[in-house]
């Protein structure tokens, strides 16, 4: 008899839990992971609107406990890229853009919405006893604002615009304060701004931002067709725009201000788990203050909803 388990899925139908989805069989190198913990992403709202065409199990963002490998009965987060490691890609040291790659709850793989998700077992780090399950659903997040120093886009003491009071534009916030930039985060969400301002950083709303280009650096965190038109207005000449956010669909724009003020612009993915989990279990990167609430999985359709619908930071999905 085949066990089964409860997953949150996403077809040409939308999303529903489906209570006896097969439970994944582990492939050569796998390893099953019971999920305690998933956090609901702008990606995720992302791919219900038709991103990357996904269908399958969603969710990215995890805390777990691997059922076997050399992290047996440990709890683990994973990388969401899942690599061949033998192509040329690879072997140059570009995992993440590997062509073979399936990504977690994104692409090609099903996602962490589940009682179990099956993980190779390279992509797997141990969670350490310090951080919580909680705290653990944010080492995606936080690494990918780690990603932008990795890249060597900006510099200490440099005058930085976060666009977007979100997720993702909080925790960049905090990781290039923490690094020494001089941050002020732009958004449209008086209560998301307070967040922010709790944890000691400057913040306005968009409608109010000064006119003169005085950003060196602007990132897009806004997951908004407008967020890269407003970078190309607020940054300065020969300045840098970071775009941190996918959006579904196409998008216009037009190139000649790039040109004619030499802007640079530059995606910026996933980042380093290691500095993430390290800066998480210092407290020097503080994500309580994010969780919005929570949701039992089997109310995963209420929780993704909740999230689309209303200003809020994380949702995390207890499971």
């Amino acid at each position: 008899m085949t066990e089964t388990m409860r997953a949150l899925r996403l077809s040409t139908d939308g999303v529903q839990l489906v209570p006896d989805h097969p439970v994944p069989v582990p492939g050569p190198g796998e390893v099953l992971v019971d999920v305690l913990r998933a956090g609901v992403c702008e990606t995720d709202l992302q791919l219900m609107r038709g991103y990357m065409n996904f269908a399958g199990t969603l969710g990215h963002e995890f805390t777990g406990v691997a059922r076997s490998g050399t992290l047996a009965g440990r709890r683990v987060v994973a990388e969401i890229n899942c690599s061949c490691l033998k192509c040329p890609t690879c072997s140059r040291g570009l995992t993440t853009h590997c062509p073979h790659r399936s990504v977690i709850g994104i692409f090609g793989r099903d996602g962490a919405f589940a009682d179990q998700i099956a993980v190779p077992g390279h992509n797997l780090h141990p969670v350490p006893d310090e951080l919580s399950d909680d705290e653990a659903v944010f080492v995606e997040p936080v690494a990918a604002g780690y990603q932008i120093l990795r890249q060597q886009l900006v510099s200490r003491r440099q005058k930085v615009l976060i666009l977007g009071d979100g997720r993702l534009g909080n925790v960049c916030a905090q990781v290039l304060a923490d690094y020494g930039c001089h941050v002020l985060v732009a958004g449209k969400h008086p209560e998301k701004l307070a967040v922010l301002q709790l944890l000691g950083l400057a913040t306005v709303l968009v409608d109010d931002l000064p006119s003169e280009r005085q950003f060196e650096v602007v990132v897009d965190c806004t997951g908004s067709p407008t967020g890269l038109p407003t970078a190309l207005e607020l940054v300065r000449p020969s300045g840098t725009v970071i775009l941190k956010t996918t959006v579904a669909g196409q998008q216009t724009l037009a190139l000649a201000p790039i040109v004619i003020d030499e802007v640079r612009v530059v995606g910026s993915r996933c980042g380093p788990f290691p500095d993430a989990i390290r800066v998480l279990q210092s407290g020097w990167v503080r994500v309580e203050p994010l969780i919005s609430g929570r949701f039992d999985l089997s109310d995963g359709v209420a929780a993704l909803q909740h999230t689309a619908t209303h200003p809020v930071l994380k949702i995390l999905l207890d499971v």
